[in-house]
């Protein structure tokens, strides 16, 4: 399988521009203090990324292949009026957070932790739960819920959150929190679409921390 061809901008560096080879980049910032550079995948998303700042793509995957137009159409559009849900977490494990917000306004109606030792799947999932029955308490049967997560939707799918994270008295309360989520699962039904959020096509999902 060939290599995906990639882009190099450089913003701050002994020569600036946009580069087709990674050695012809790395020429210009060695040993230039402050470089400023970032790689794409596509050529056209580069040359726009060269005429902007490189703060607008700091902390930024990039790497990720841009869809066309065309592309995105398939898509179609994010259901607005709908329920996001996110997870953050610094560390695997590490502190965690999840929250869920309006898709169309992304007004936060509910946040948890910070937790210690988590994980990112464990706040989807636990965030999904909670989304749900906050949904259900609200006689919100038919709401959507977006998330990001595949392994956390599959988890609330079979009822079970498959962590194989080591539990301790750092993160009992986190453990406890799983067994509640799981255990309503099994006692509770709902009709609630489940939907996934296409980033690549939509942009990061409006609960996101922001973190990135």
């Amino acid at each position: 399988m060939s290599k995906k061809k990639k882009y190099y901008v450089v913003w701050k560096g002994k020569k600036t521009g946009v580069f087709t080879s990674w050695n012809v980049c790395k020429e210009q910032i060695s040993g230039f203090e402050g470089a400023q550079y970032k790689a794409f995948t596509n050529k056209e998303e580069a040359e726009i990324a060269f005429k902007k700042s490189y703060n607008d793509y700091k902390g930024k995957d990039t790497k990720k292949a841009i869809l066309s137009a065309e592309e995105k159409a398939k898509y179609g559009n994010p259901i607005l009026e709908s329920l996001s849900v996110d997870a953050a977490c610094s560390g695997n494990p590490g502190i965690l957070e999840y929250r869920g917000v309006l898709t169309r306004t992304k007004k936060q109606v509910f946040i948890q932790g910070p937790f210690k030792s988590g994980t990112n799947n464990i706040g989807e999932f636990l965030a999904l739960v909670h989304g749900i029955a906050l949904l259900k308490s609200k006689n919100m049967h038919n709401y959507p819920i977006y998330s990001d997560s595949k392994i956390a939707m599959g988890w609330v799918k079979k009822k079970q959150c498959r962590t194989n994270i080591e539990f301790n008295q750092k993160n009992k309360e986190l453990l406890e929190m799983i067994k509640r989520a799981e255990k309503w699962l099994q006692q509770n039904t709902y009709k609630n679409p489940i939907l996934k959020w296409e980033t690549k096509a939509w942009g990061e999902i409006p609960a996101d921390f922001g973190r990135k």
